[in-house]
C-alpha cells in the first residue's frame, strides 16, 4: 500500500493502515509524502508584489513565508475597489502549462495531489486594507464588501474551474484564515453573511466532482465546522489546540480529518528545546490524537535560516514520528 492510498482511505473514513505524517514540504529522512500540492500561480508575486500591487515581504517568524506588507495598504476606503482592484483577463494563463509544471514532480501512484486557488477572501481584503480598516470596512459597509468579493469571485471561480479540469486533484483546497487564538475575527452572522457564500462558490467546483475538500483555517473556529463540511469539507488543517479538539473528535469522529492539532506551546518551536523534550512532545501529541483515525501527525518546525537548531529539530521530530507514531495503530 502507498501513502496516497493509506491517505484515501481516510477520506473514505476508514481506519489507515498507518499514521500519515504532513511534513509541509520539508524532506525527512525516511518518510515520504501523501499528498503534495498543485497551485495555480495566479497572484503573481513578483517584485514582491502580487497582481493587484499588494507588496509582501517574508519575515523569520513565518519560516520565509510572504505576508503584506505592513504599510502602503493599496485600498484606502472600500467604496473605491472598482476603481483600485482590477483582476487579470483569465486568458492570459495557460492552465495546461501550470499543470504540467506542478505534476512533473510528482508520481501520482504513490502520492496523492491537492490544488488550491488563493488565500481566501477574508484574507485578501485584509491583504488589500490591512486588519484595522479591513475589519472596519466589513463592520460599516457590508455590502460594498459583498460587492468587492463577487467581482473577485467572477475570477477565482473560474480559475477553479480551469485548474481542477488540469490537474484533476484528489483534494481541492480551500484557506481563509478567519481566527485568532480567542475567536473568529467576526461575528458568526458576519461570516455568514460576507465570507460563507464564497467559499461555497469556490467548493461547488469541486462537489460537482466528488473531489474531497480540505479547509486551512488558524485559529480558534471549532464553530465553523459545521458549515464548512456542508459544502464539502472532510480535512482541517491545521487544527489547534485551542479548540476543544476532544470534543471534535467526538462529535465528527473519522468523517473529519483532522491535521496537525498543534499549539504554539509545542516544544518543537523552540530553539532552547531539548531532545527529549520534542520527542515526548511528539509521543504525547500523537496518544492524544491518533486513537480511531482521523488524525494526521504534523511537527512544523519554522525558524530563522541563522538557527542552527531549525534542522536538527526537524530531524527529531521525523525520527519521533518514525519510531514511535507511524506504527501507532499496530502497536496500540
Amino acid at each position: 500500500m502507498t501513502e496516497k492510498e493509506n491517505f484515501m482511505r481516510m477520506l473514505r473514513g476508514d481506519m489507515p493502515e498507518w499514521l500519515p505524517f504532513d511534513s509541509l514540504g520539508i524532506k525527512h529522512e525516511g518518510i515520504e509524502p501523501f499528498m503534495a500540492g498543485v497551485h495555480a500561480d495566479i497572484l503573481g508575486r513578483k517584485g514582491n508584489r502580487d497582481i493587484f500591487g499588494v507588496e509582501y515581504e517574508s519575515t523569520d517568524s513565518t519560516g520565509g513565508a510572504s505576508m503584506p506588507a505592513p504599510r502602503n495598504f493599496i485600498l484606502k476606503d472600500i467604496s473605491d475597489w472598482p476603481e483600485v482592484i482590477k483582476v487579470p483577463d483569465i486568458n492570459d494563463y495557460d492552465f495546461a502549462e501550470m499543470a504540467r509544471k506542478g505534476l512533473e514532480r510528482i508520481d501520482r501512484n504513490k502520492t496523492a495531489v491537492s490544488v488550491g486557488v488563493f488565500g481566501g477572501y477574508f484574507q485578501q481584503l485584509m491583504a488589500f486594507m490591512g486588519f484595522s480598516e479591513g475589519l472596519f470596512a466589513m463592520a460599516a459597509d457590508p455590502e460594498e464588501c459583498y460587492n468587492l468579493f463577487e467581482y473577485l469571485a467572477d475570477f477565482f471561480d473560474e480559475v477553479a474551474v480551469r485548474m481542477i479540469d488540469a490537474v484533476r486533484p484528489d483534494v481541492f483546497a480551500l484557506t481563509d484564515d478567519v481566527a485568532s487564538a480567542q475567536n473568529t475575527f467576526m461575528s458568526y452572522p458576519m461570516w455568514c453573511e460576507l465570507v460563507k457564500p464564497f467559499q461555497v462558490r469556490l467548493a461547488k467546483h469541486a462537489n460537482e466532482l466528488g473531489i474531497p475538500i480540505s479547509m486551512h483555517c488558524c485559529g480558534k473556529c471549532e464553530h465553523l465546522v459545521d458549515d464548512w463540511m456542508s459544502y464539502g469539507v472532510k480535512i482541517w488543517d491545521p487544527v489547534q489546540t485551542m479548540n476543544d479538539i476532544p470534543a471534535i473528535k467526538a462529535k465528527y469522529g473519522r468523517s473529519l480529518i483532522l491535521n496537525g492539532c498543534g499549539s504554539h506551546a509545542d516544544a518543537f518551536l523552540f530553539s532552547w528545546s531539548t531532545e527529549e523534550e520534542v520527542r515526548e512532545c511528539m509521543r504525547k501529541k500523537i496518544d492524544s490524537y491518533a486513537p480511531d483515525g482521523g488524525y494526521i501527525c504534523r511537527g512544523y518546525v519554522v525558524g530563522p535560516k541563522s538557527d542552527p537548531t531549525v534542522e536538527l529539530r526537524r530531524k527529531w521530530v521525523g525520527d519521533e514520528y518514525l519510531k514511535y507514531g507511524r506504527n501507532w495503530y499496530q502497536n496500540h
